[in-house]
C-alpha cells in the first residue's frame, strides 16, 4: 500500500465499478445469532465472562462426544478411501442405511437415489432457494430460522412471507392464517416448516402435519420439513416426521448429524426426496439440485463414512435419550422458574435444546435500562439507536449481566418480541444460576 493510501486511514481512492455487483436481496442476509457476538467479544474484552446463549453448538457448550464415536471417526480416518471424493449423491452406504431407517418408520417408501448429501444443512437450504424460479416463492413459520427466511426473502429480494407460530396456543402454527396466506400469494410454490422448531422448541402433532400437507395438496405446493432435530425430540413429544403424512404430495425432507452425534463441525446434512414421480416440474427442481451438488463434486466424505456405523450402533439411541431427557429437566426447570414474570409467556419445549421467551405485548419500552458501567455502555449505546425493544433488552442482558441471548424480532424475524436461550449448559445448577440471573434481570428492566 502506498503512503498516500495510508496517510488516509487505509481509505482507497473511489473506484467506481461499471455495473453493479450486489445481488439485489443481499440485504436480506441476516445471521443475529452470530452478529451480536461481536458486542459479546466487547464486553468480554472489559473482563466480564459470557456465558453465550446464542449458538446451539452442544460441542462449544461442554457436551462430550462418546468415545465409541470417536473410535469410529479414528477408524475411517485411517481408511485412505475416506479421504478421497464421494459420489455426488453420497456413499452408497450411508445412503442405503437412511432409506432402509426411513422405510422401516412408515409412511413413504424412499430409495438411495432418493436422498442428496450437502456439505451441512446450511448449504442445503442455500441451494434450495438459490435455484427456485425467480418467482417462485416458500412460506414459513414466524418466528423463523434464519437461514431459511433469510435466504428465502434474498432469493426473492422481497420481505419473507410467513404464517404465525402462536405463543398463546404453545407455539401452535395458525393454519388458517397459512390458508389464507397461501390463498392471496399465488407466487407462493411451497410451505417451510421445522420440526422440532428452532427456535420454540415446539413439535408439530401429527394431524397438525396432516393439516399442513392437505393444505398443500389443495393448492398443489411442496413442502419442506427441516427435521435436523427429530432424533432429539423428547419422550411423549408425539414427533412425527414429514413422510408419515406426506401421501402422493411433494416434498423434502432435511436431517443432518451436527446436531445428533454431536459434529456440527462435520458439515454433513442431506435431503430426502418425497413424490419425485408425481410431478414432473418438481422432478426437474430435484435434478437442478443434484446438478448444482456436481458443479461442486460432492460433498465431505468422512462423516458419511461413519454415519451406518454409529447410528447402526445399538449404544446410538440410548445416548440421544439421555441427552433428550436432560433437555427436557432443564426446559421443565427454565419454564417454571421464568413463567412466574407476570410479562412473559414461556412454554416448554418438546424437541431440540432451544426455548423461546416473549414478552407481553407494551412489556417493553424504549425508556427501560439496566445499570452499567461507563464501558459497557459506551460499547452498547451505538447499536440501541433504532433497535427493536427485545433487541434493546438483549444488549443491555448482555453488557449489564454477560449473557448473550439472541433477540425474538431480529434474530428470527418475527412480530413479536422475546428472545431465545438455549438448553445446552451440560452442569444443570450452572444452569439454574443462569436462569435466576436472566429473571432477575428482566423483573429489573421491566420495573426500570
Amino acid at each position: 500500500m502506498s503512503e498516500d493510501r495510508e496517510s488516509k486511514a487505509g481509505v482507497i481512492p473511489c473506484f467506481p465499478m461499471r455495473t453493479e455487483l450486489l445481488h439485489p436481496g443481499s440485504s436480506n442476509l441476516k445471521y443475529e445469532i452470530r452478529q451480536i457476538v461481536e458486542i459479546g467479544k466487547k464486553i468480554q474484552a472489559l473482563g466480564t465472562k459470557i456465558t453465550w446463549e446464542n449458538i446451539g453448538d452442544p460441542v462449544a457448550k461442554g457436551e462430550q462426544v462418546p468415545d465409541w464415536i470417536r473410535t469410529y471417526v479414528q477408524e475411517a480416518a485411517g481408511k485412505n478411501e475416506n479421504f478421497g471424493y464421494s459420489p455426488t449423491l453420497g456413499l452408497e452406504s450411508a445412503r442405503s442405511y437412511i432409506a432402509k431407517e426411513r422405510n422401516l418408520e412408515g409412511g413413504i417408501q424412499i430409495r438411495p437415489e432418493d436422498i442428496l448429501f450437502f456439505n451441512g444443512l446450511g448449504d442445503a437450504i442455500s441451494t434450495l432457494y438459490d435455484h427456485l424460479h425467480p418467482s417462485a416463492r416458500v412460506i414459513g413459520p414466524n418466528p423463523a430460522y434464519p437461514t431459511h427466511s433469510s435466504a428465502e426473502a434474498a432469493h426473492a429480494d422481497a420481505p419473507h412471507i410467513t404464517y404465525t407460530l402462536n405463543p398463546e396456543n404453545g407455539w401452535k402454527p395458525d393454519l388458517e392464517e397459512l390458508r389464507r396466506n397461501v390463498k392471496e400469494n399465488p407466487q407462493i410454490a411451497g410451505i417451510i416448516i421445522i420440526n422440532p422448531d428452532n427456535p420454540t422448541g415446539f413439535v408439530y402433532p401429527q394431524e397438525t402435519l396432516a393439516d399442513i400437507v392437505a393444505i398443500a395438496r389443495e393448492h398443489k405446493l411442496f413442502v419442506i420439513s427441516d427435521e435436523i432435530y427429530s432424533n432429539l425430540s423428547y419422550e411423549g413429544s408425539g414427533m412425527q416426521k414429514l413422510a408419515s403424512v406426506i401421501g402422493e404430495v411433494p416434498g423434502i425432507a432435511l436431517r443432518g448429524i451436527s446436531k445428533e452425534f454431536p459434529w456440527p463441525g462435520a458439515r454433513c446434512g442431506w435431503m430426502e426426496f418425497y413424490n419425485r414421480d408425481k410431478d414432473e416440474n418438481f422432478d426437474a427442481y430435484a435434478k437442478t439440485l443434484l446438478n448444482a451438488k456436481m458443479l461442486e463434486v460432492c460433498s465431505t466424505t468422512l462423516p458419511q463414512a461413519v454415519l451406518p456405523q454409529v447410528m447402526g450402533d445399538e449404544r446410538y439411541y440410548p445416548y440421544l435419550a439421555g441427552r433428550t431427557a436432560a433437555y427436557a429437566r432443564k426446559s421443565k426447570k427454565a419454564a417454571e422458574l421464568l413463567s412466574t414474570i407476570p410479562d412473559v409467556l414461556i412454554t416448554e419445549a418438546k424437541g431440540a435444546f432451544y426455548m423461546t421467551l416473549v414478552f407481553k405485548k407494551g412489556a417493553l419500552t424504549d425508556s427501560q435500562s439496566l445499570p452499567l458501567t461507563a464501558d459497557a455502555k459506551a460499547v452498547i449505546e451505538p447499536h440501541l439507536a433504532g433497535a427493536n425493544p427485545d433487541q434493546r433488552f438483549a444488549y443491555y442482558l448482555l453488557a449489564a449481566a454477560g449473557i448473550c441471548v439472541v433477540p425474538l424480532s431480529s434474530g428470527f424475524n418475527s412480530d413479536r418480541y422475546g428472545f431465545r436461550f438455549t438448553l445446552l449448559e451440560p452442569d444443570e445448577a450452572s444452569f439454574e444460576k443462569t436462569l435466576a440471573v436472566i429473571k432477575q434481570n428482566i423483573e429489573a428492566y421491566i420495573a426500570s
